[in-house]
């Protein structure tokens, strides 16, 4: 299974239309075996654009904070599972994921717009 997170800092980034880096998770059997960074530089905000960005890395479930209702929509639409609420360390959030116990609490963006992000 491969998961997308937004990161800042090495953390989910809570808002994930302004992120400008992903991970990119690979698991297996639970554990993460395989962690890369990949650059969303120009996308923020550009719901095609990071939604075709993940789903080009073959990933399968995209886990953060809040997302805005477009964004939320263009992941559903590329078959991304979405889930959102999470917060922590990249590593970790993915593992409670596969292990069934991440926390989370739906979070939607309601900013309507993208002024201030």
């Amino acid at each position: 299974m491969k998961i997308a997170m937004p990161i800042k800092e090495g953390k989910i980034n809570p808002h994930f239309g302004t992120t400008r880096e992903f991970a990119i998770l690979q698991l297996e059997e639970g554990k993460v075996v395989d962690k890369k960074i990949i650059s969303a530089e120009g996308l923020q905000h550009n719901h095609g654009g990071l939604a075709g960005l993940i789903k080009n890395e073959g990933v399968d479930v995209a886990i953060m904070g809040g997302i805005g209702g477009h964004m939320l929509e263009a992941l559903q639409q590329m078959g991304v599972k979405v889930v959102n609420g999470a917060a922590g360390e990249v590593v970790e959030v993915a593992e409670a994921y596969a292990a069934g116990t991440l926390q989370t609490k739906p979070v939607v963006c309601g900013c309507g717009g993208h002024h201030g992000h």
